[in-house]
């Protein structure tokens, strides 16, 4: 007599339990029906619940508890890595546990020895989620989600379609605004200009005052440069900003190649992965205070540049590989995602060949002089440096023109922390 209901180790040895006389008492043919619903309900081998019911089915503790497997070397440095990364889930952190070790103890963070080295190397990523499950609420505190949409007028150039989540090639970018207005939405107030690559994760952000052609295409270009690989197709909501004659004229003067796509109306989900790391990525550090002025756009594009450097070389993300569909027993089917091993965008990146040789050394030597550990700290810094910024005054109108990248200051150590980038040049 076959069950939908699954039955804890507890309620299955109760079962038996309440069986045990009926099997006992019973003839030789009526045990072998008895051990056919057991086998049934229970899920158990028939020889092993013909054993359990031999005996007086109470569970025993065990006679020696096993002892702890790793030692407070191992304690430490998992948390000094995770503590660098953000503590990011053990899925994540797993793949990149003793590289990141390495590049601490390099920086002189860390003192390994042979033994912590192999440990951090075999720990699975259940139990560096258990060993560290009493720290995750050292990391800054997140936020709740909300986020604003708004039509465009010029839609008919644009085919509506979606990105494919299994996008081979790198360079299909989800584009996406994200508002800074706080609880008005009057007077201007600053954006975060975010742009994601769907094949690698890859993410770049920029801060602009205002949602006019000339800061978004301004924004637009130095994200463009700063991206490491062409790009082939950029995916925008149906917001004014992305939709309009100019805009269209600058992604042809771009590249007139790029292909461009939008979702379809009131369907967020078609930009599913901007969409995610609009919060991830944005919303939880920076909230949903207002911000107004030409020095918060300033100190907020530091922070980015030191962001971007922390995202897309050390923190390793997840990709879905593949999805099929199930069909479990007396449950309805569904859809089952499966993800392949965490690396970051940069690993991504060099692993799909469209850089040269002489990228990945730059962009590899680039990395092997950050210390994770400080670019977090310096990245929590910044947020409380931005948040302590006041607001424009009311009737103060900021300048617009001096966000413009070609306009915004570089300011030596002292003032703000120093700029590093993985490009030497400016657009």
């Amino acid at each position: 007599m076959p069950t939908t209901v699954h039955m804890t180790i507890d309620e299955k040895r109760k079962y038996l339990k309440l069986q045990q006389p009926r099997y006992r008492k019973a003839s030789r043919r009526e045990r072998s029906h008895l051990l056919d619903d057991m086998v049934a309900i229970t899920g158990l081998n028939r020889k092993y619940i013909i054993h359990l019911l031999q005996g007086d089915l109470e569970r025993k503790s065990r006679s020696r508890e096993r002892g702890p497997t790793y030692g407070p070397e191992v304690d430490a440095a998992l948390l000094l890595v995770a503590e660098s990364l953000d503590y990011i889930c053990g899925e994540r952190l797993q793949p990149v546990l003793l590289s990141t070790a390495l590049d601490l103890e390099r920086h002189g963070e860390l003192c390994l020895s042979p033994q912590v080295k192999k440990a951090l190397a075999e720990i699975s990523s259940s139990t560096i989620d258990r060993r560290l499950s009493p720290y995750r609420d050292q990391r800054p505190p997140r936020l709740p989600r909300k986020s604003p949409t708004r039509p465009s007028h010029i839609l008919r150039a644009v085919p509506m379609q979606r990105i494919p989540w299994d996008q081979p090639e790198p360079g299909h970018l989800e584009i996406d605004l994200v508002h800074h207005a706080g609880p008005r939405t009057s007077g201007d107030y600053l954006y975060t200009l975010q742009m994601i690559d769907v094949t690698t994760g890859w993410s770049e952000r920029y801060a602009i005052l205002g949602r006019s052609g000339m800061v978004v295409q301004d924004a637009l270009r130095v994200l463009c440069h700063r991206l490491p690989f062409p790009i082939l197709e950029v995916h925008t909501d149906n917001g004014s900003e992305f939709l309009n004659a100019h805009m269209l004229r600058f992604w042809s003067t771009i590249d007139p190649h790029i292909q461009l796509s939008r979702n379809r109306p009131w369907r967020k989900n078609d930009s599913r992965f901007v969409e995610q790391k609009n919060f991830t990525l944005v919303r939880a550090y920076l909230g949903y205070k207002r911000f107004d002025t030409v020095a918060q756009a300033w100190a907020i594009n530091f922070l980015y540049e030191r962001a971007g450097l922390y995202y897309n070389l050390f923190l390793p993300v997840m990709r879905l590989k593949e999805k099929v569909w199930v069909h479990p027993q007396g449950q309805p089917p569904h859809i089952k995602r499966r993800y392949d091993e965490a690396r970051t965008p940069f690993q991504r990146l060099c692993d799909t060949g469209v850089l040269s040789e002489e990228q990945i050394a730059a962009i590899s030597q680039l990395r092997r002089a950050l210390n994770p550990r400080r670019l977090r700290q310096e990245i929590l810094e910044l947020i409380q440096l931005i948040l302590a910024l006041p607001n424009a005054a009311p009737g103060d109108v900021q300048d617009v023109f001096l966000t413009l990248s070609r306009f915004r200051p570089y300011i030596q150590k002292g003032e703000w922390l120093p700029r590093l980038d993985y490009h030497l040049t400016e657009p």
